[in-house]
């Protein structure tokens, strides 16, 4: 009797307001997280000939040639290798207060030259790039700055840090022995790649602290921004990597500063007149431990996330946003049935029997509304507290109970879907699996 072919482990989702997303062989196309193809590199600094290659008149002539070429380090590198193997490790970064844009960290290159000339100066030292606009794809920070430690091999990454979907563990994770065929002698071919599974030998847990990788320093922190350029022609987004907590660190708060004032949003220009974030470099003067546990600073070029806007600008415009969807809350009850009457007394009138209270004033006094509103209806709608809160983080920033209009949005949604808590469970849990994913 032929066995049945076993279930799918991955659920069917439900979206509200549409057809169930049924998975795909390579992920829920409907509600997976849209993976961004990159478009090129830019990179936070250069790289040098080390003082004993240097010396070498072959390795120089390569490096030179190499500059002129507009070839990336990662060539260079390859190069020196080849010609000259007896040097190890022939080039080290350096740290300079200007973006490198070379031609072939880009698959189409005129958009180095493009960028270049679009947004670089001469300091005296050339055309470079020192600052340049950017605008990001997603609300979500953790997406336009992804961000890991990690251990590179020869080949490929031997050991990275994940997550758990709770955020609570940090897991060591590593790729998984591809298994062998029945005689032992053959690799079974694997769809998708292989598998990530949790390292063994520590428990699956990262703890850099107590671990031989990190302290030996072949772990280190990574990242990488992810963004697009105004006035440069391109569907794919670009990329700047960067290993700086300082940099990075400070990232964060200004993303969460923004999001905070535009009631969650990343996305896009800051305002109406257009203003792009930018990323630039400012002299610090960085501290660390040194071999011996003493704190020591040196002076070191980070790179520093810009957000040049006027933070009134950014309210009126929230209050304005927030005006429009209250007269859209309300042109939409009108179109279902319900009159907007002010002189009406509430509970007078079948058509005032499942009327809300109003978005803009929940409250008998008028004001915006608390957080015990805003659980108030949730509480109503049966979808668990503890779930809905990571939901409202982030769909509105993390702020969002502090801003007025980070609850008044949350208090307009409850609203909105008070008819339909089936379907509105259903939003929050497939928004939540997107975050996962």
């Amino acid at each position: 009797m032929a066995s049945s072919p076993s279930p799918d482990p991955r659920p069917a989702v439900v979206l509200h307001g549409g057809p169930v997303a049924l998975p795909t062989l390579l992920g829920n196309g409907t509600n997976g997280t849209p993976r961004l193809p990159t478009g090129g590199k830019i990179r936070a600094g250069i790289k040098v000939l080390t003082r004993r290659a240097a010396e070498v008149p072959r390795a120089q002539a390569i490096y030179e040639q190499g500059l002129n070429q507009g070839q990336s380090f990662d060539q260079i590198e390859r190069a020196l290798a080849e010609a000259c193997p007896e040097l190890k490790s022939p080039l080290v970064p350096r740290n300079v207060p200007w973006f490198t844009v070379r031609a072939q960290d880009f698959p189409n290159p005129e958009l180095a030259t493009q960028i270049l000339d679009l947004h670089g100066e001469d300091r005296g030292e050339g055309r470079r790039l020192y600052r340049f606009p950017v605008v990001f794809p997603t609300d979500r920070w953790q997406s336009v700055m992804p961000h890991e430690l990690a251990t590179w091999g020869a080949q490929d990454k031997r050991f990275w840090s994940e997550y758990s979907t709770d955020g609570r563990w940090r897991h060591c994770m590593t790729h998984a022995p591809v298994p062998v065929d029945a005689t032992g002698r053959r690799a079974v071919r694997l769809f998708g790649g292989r598998k990530a599974i949790p390292r063994e030998d520590n428990g699956g847990l990262c703890q850099p602290e107590s671990c031989p990788e990190y302290q030996q320093r072949q772990c280190n922190l990574t990242g990488r921004f992810l963004f697009f350029i105004p006035g440069i022609r391109s569907i794919s987004a670009f990329e700047l990597h960067t290993r700086s907590f300082y940099a990075m660190n400070a990232a964060i708060r200004t993303f969460e500063t923004v999001a905070f004032l535009r009631g969650g949003r990343l996305a896009g220009f800051l305002d109406r007149q257009g203003t792009p974030f930018y990323l630039t470099k400012r002299l610090m003067d960085v501290a660390h431990i040194d071999d011996h546990g003493r704190p020591v600073r040196v002076p070191q070029w980070i790179i520093e996330l810009e957000a040049p806007v006027d933070v009134a600008t950014l309210m009126r415009e929230q209050d304005d946003q927030d005006t429009v969807l209250l007269q859209a809350d309300v042109a939409a009850r009108v179109l279902q049935g319900h009159r907007e009457n002010a002189s009406s007394t509430p509970g007078q009138g079948p058509e005032s029997v499942d009327e809300p209270v109003a978005v803009s004033d929940p409250t008998a006094d008028g004001m915006p509304p608390t957080l015990e509103h805003v659980l108030g209806r949730l509480a109503s709608m049966g979808v668990p507290a503890q779930t809905w809160m990571r939901y409202a983080a982030t769909r509105w920033g993390p702020g969002w109970k502090l801003n007025p209009q980070g609850r008044q949005r949350a208090f307009g949604e409850l609203e909105r879907f008070r008819n339909d808590p089936k379907g509105y469970a259903d939003k929050v849990n497939a928004e939540l699996q997107q975050v996962a994913s």
